[in-house]
């Protein structure tokens, strides 16, 4: 029997090196490449080197950049190229250009969109016309995809009362990441890790509350803050680290892409900080709940969605620093369990590979 074509388009390209959308293509390559001929669009502007293939996988590479307004133009492109050449488009975030999926009616090919994270047209970070051209794209994805994908229960009920479609919840990996021991090379890199401390990876934009996290620590004085992000992609991050960068109990690091770094501070670190409030099944966050880490997380339904509950919450900087004096060694312990636990059940890329392919499957 012939295998359907499965086009990825919306993403960076694979091997993921972005973010949680790259992350969620580059498995199910990795786990459906034997189910589907597929084909991932990648930029070039991203790939020195430009493989053909990966895990089996076509690679098609676009000499544009996939952010910004060019973004537009090379999720245009690279869906009309799929309408032509595939069965079924997987289509990760149409925020910038959804408006090209009427075209499908022209075509036999069927289409999926995830739309990422909550209610993407209202995050801070976005102009006024930019919220209303992110949320334009939303409603016309919706509209015209075969299947929409939530990636949170909250955001499946936001897509049916303001997109007015209706969804199916399919959520992101984690078990990608691994435990790293303290090895000499890493204890000399980062010779903090000998001591307590706690963990956050977040984009250096405003609704990651960062400034809430580092306003805690601030005032407190028990163990050390590690804050991993890219700093100098606006005025938000250049600001914040110019002001804690030599405050004795923070630690600010720039972004990390190496995975074997990165895993090692967050497998080492005592519990780990999540504080984006905009966002549905957050890619960090999993990771950080696949490492079997305490979590303390901002209080929006969409984070205790996630982690049904099974975590420490704050709403601001005071809020926080009351909860990290709270805390003891015996409460961390309980709740790493019940969070390794809750992420073995539901967010292995085993599982999330097998509910897209039923989703493709009965298209």
């Amino acid at each position: 029997m012939k295998k359907k074509r499965l086009h990825i388009i919306g993403t960076h390209g694979v091997p993921a090196r972005y973010g949680g959308f790259e992350t969620l293509a580059d498995y199910l390559c990795q786990k459906l490449n034997k189910k589907y001929d597929i084909t991932v669009y990648c930029s070039s502007k991203k790939y020195d080197v430009k493989p053909d293939s990966y895990h089996g996988v076509k690679l098609e590479y676009i000499n544009l950049s996939a952010s910004g307004f060019s973004g537009i133009i090379y999720d245009s492109l690279t869906f009309v190229k799929s309408l032509f050449s595939s069965d079924v488009i997987l289509y990760l975030s149409p925020v910038g250009s959804g408006f090209i999926t009427p075209l499908s009616y022209f075509s036999k090919t069927k289409v999926i969109v995830n739309h990422g994270g909550l209610n993407e047209w209202e995050r801070e970070k976005l102009s006024w016309l930019q919220k209303k051209w992110a949320k334009f794209n939303h409603q016309i994805a919706a509209k015209f995809a075969n299947i929409n994908i939530a990636d949170n229960e909250l955001y499946k009920k936001s897509i049916k009362n303001n997109l007015n479609a209706e969804s199916v919840v399919i959520r992101y990996g984690g078990d990608h990441v691994g435990f790293v021991s303290k090895t000499k090379q890493l204890i000399e890199k980062y010779p903090f890790t000998q001591e307590k401390y706690a963990v956050s990876v977040s984009r250096a934009q405003i609704d990651n509350n960062l400034h809430i996290v580092l306003e805690s620590f601030e005032k407190f004085s028990d163990f050390k803050l590690v804050l991993i992000s890219n700093w100098e992609v606006s005025a938000y991050g250049k600001n914040l680290k110019q002001k804690y960068s030599s405050h004795p109990n923070i630690i600010l690091l720039d972004a990390i892409y190496d995975k074997e770094e990165l895993d090692y501070l967050r497998s080492n670190a005592y519990f780990y900080i999540h504080s984006h409030s905009r966002c549905g099944t957050a890619p960090s966050l999993v990771e950080a709940m696949c490492l079997k880490k305490a979590i303390f997380s901002f209080d929006v339904p969409t984070n205790r969605e996630t982690l049904n509950n099974k975590g420490i919450y704050f709403s601001d900087s005071d809020n926080l620093l009351d909860q990290l004096n709270k805390i003891n060694d015996k409460i961390i312990a309980s709740l790493a369990e019940e969070i390794g636990a809750l992420a073995n059940e539901k967010y292995s890329w085993k599982y999330i590979s097998e509910q897209y392919q039923k989703v493709i499957d009965d298209l």
